[in-house]
């Protein structure tokens, strides 16, 4: 029978049953195609069926692994063996994808650009981004900003908090700032930022009020001699260079004193003997240097404006070694010693009165800063209780049996805001003393003592680089010591200057 009868054919179903069907193997087919015999019972015919699923099955597993797709041909062919390159080529590709993948390498995010100029596509310069390193010069500017930025919020924070006070409920506070501001030369224009000139006025006129408070000089040494005289006299025993250091505590201040035996000792030292010639003036160091002086604090005012005066001549009436070294006739506290080496303080001093009196050495220091004064009967204290302003002081004072007192007292700083006007008047009363007197303060305020720290034990690697070199008190200023015209000095015990005979 040929192919067109059998298709053709209405009853083919009929003869596939009784004429089976032999059809060649498709060409290079993966698997060789089964005989179906489709005379078989039904049981047969089924359990073939499912055979042939899986054999189809199996098929496509491996026609996917190795990416052929023949069809199966349901037909009886002649069994072929496999070709063994196939059974290799099905384990290979097994293996293969049995075999586990290896985990992708992260690569890392790089973020920025090199230092190199940055430019757009159509060439034009642009900023560089972000993650680019700096260069020096950017850096600190950046950081000058910052400082800057920070300095300007202080001034601000700074302005402010004076303006509250200024303008705020506590007159006593703003006073006192008030006060303290005019006491340094540098400062003195700060209070007309926040107050009209009429304020400032009445607050300066009330703080030169005085209130004078009179005792009798029998009950007044009495008073002293009960507060420890006998512990004097032990001080004295274990004084060195005739001196007795001291350090004082207050409140609001830090104080040094010395106390020197003879008075004779004590003098005025010039950093000039031709002031209307002179440039600038000298340090403590340089002066006491001259000298030969073992201590020495600062002396009389100088014209010092803004805080940047060179010491070049005093102001006032002035007197060094008995004679007068500047005379500008101006009217200050003058403050000196007699040739009898007793210390007169005075307000508004004429030359003509000094040479009547016989003053070897004076200074002068603007008004109204006589502290203590004594007629010889009387002891007078000259408390301004509208004065509360703190600041660095500088003062001297003289007991009734001549000891000098030398007082100098820090502050300016969070342990030592300084001292007020009725402060040092309080010192001088509990050493002692029948007359006593302000001299220049603030950035001038110093004392010197040579070698102070190993004559009484203080810790060398403790101090700074201006008490290494015999500054007793903490200098506060932002520049170098001040040059300045006049200082009050204690000649050594042996000698060493006229004054010491």
């Amino acid at each position: 029978m040929d192919e067109k009868d059998f298709f053709e054919s209405e009853n083919g179903a009929e003869k596939r049953k009784t004429s089976p069907l032999i059809m060649p193997p498709p060409p290079k087919a993966s698997q060789p195609v089964k005989h179906i015999d489709f005379s078989a019972p039904e049981d047969e015919l089924e359990k073939e069926k499912e055979n042939s699923e899986i054999e189809e099955s199996r098929s496509n597993d491996i026609n996917k692994k190795l990416k052929i797709n023949f069809p199966i041909m349901r037909a009886e062919a002649p069994k072929q063996p496999e070709p063994p390159v196939e059974k290799e080529q099905i384990k290979a590709v097994e293996k293969k994808s049995e075999t586990p993948k290896r985990p992708e390498k992260k690569r890392e995010r790089v973020i920025g650009f090199s230092e190199s100029d940055y430019y757009d596509y159509e060439g034009y310069r642009r900023r560089k981004p972000k993650g680019e390193r700096l260069s020096g010069g950017r850096i600190a500017g950046r950081i000058a900003i910052v400082f800057a930025s920070l300095l300007l919020f202080a001034v601000i924070a700074l302005y402010s908090l004076c303006f509250v006070i200024a303008k705020g409920p506590s007159e006593t506070v703003r006073n006192l700032l008030v006060l303290s501001a005019k006491q340094a030369s540098a400062t003195k224009w700060v209070p007309g930022l926040f107050l009209d000139s009429e304020t400032i006025d009445e607050i300066m006129a009330d703080s030169a009020k005085v209130e004078k408070d009179v005792i009798s000089l029998e009950d007044y040494n009495t008073t002293t001699e009960n507060d420890g005289g006998e512990e004097e006299m032990d001080e004295w025993q274990n004084a060195k260079d005739g001196m007795i250091f001291k350090t004082l505590k207050g409140s609001t201040y830090t104080a040094y004193m010395l106390l020197v035996n003879d008075p004779a000792r004590v003098f005025v030292g010039a950093s000039s003997d031709n002031f209307s010639g002179s440039e600038k003036g000298k340090n403590i160091f340089e002066a006491t240097k001259v000298y030969g002086a073992v201590a020495a604090i600062n002396g009389g005012e100088f014209p010092d404006s803004g805080g940047i005066g060179t010491g070049a001549h005093p102001i006032g009436l002035t007197f060094a070694g008995g004679k007068c070294v500047w005379n500008d006739g101006t009217k200050r506290t003058f403050i000196g010693f007699d040739q009898n080496n007793k210390l007169v303080v005075r307000e508004g001093m004429t030359k003509a009165e000094a040479e009547e009196l016989g003053i070897r050495d004076a200074v002068s220091f603007q008004t109204g800063n006589v502290l203590i004064s004594s007629d010889g009967e009387n002891v007078t204290f000259y408390y301004a209780e509208g004065n509360n302003g703190t600041a660095q002081r500088t003062a001297i004072g003289q007991r009734a049996d001549g000891t000098v007192i030398l007082l100098v007292t820090d502050g300016r700083s969070a342990s030592s805001l300084g001292a007020t006007h009725n402060d040092v008047i309080d010192i001088m009363v509990e050493h002692g003393a029948v007359s006593a007197a302000m001299l220049d303060g603030g950035s001038s305020a110093m004392m010197y003592y040579e070698n102070y720290y190993e004559k009484y034990g203080y810790d060398y690697d403790s101090l700074d680089q201006y008490q290494k070199k015999g500054l007793v008190n903490k200098y506060k200023a932002f520049t170098n010591p001040r040059y300045m015209p006049t200082f009050f000095m204690v000649a050594p015990e042996d000698g060493g200057t006229e004054y010491a005979e």
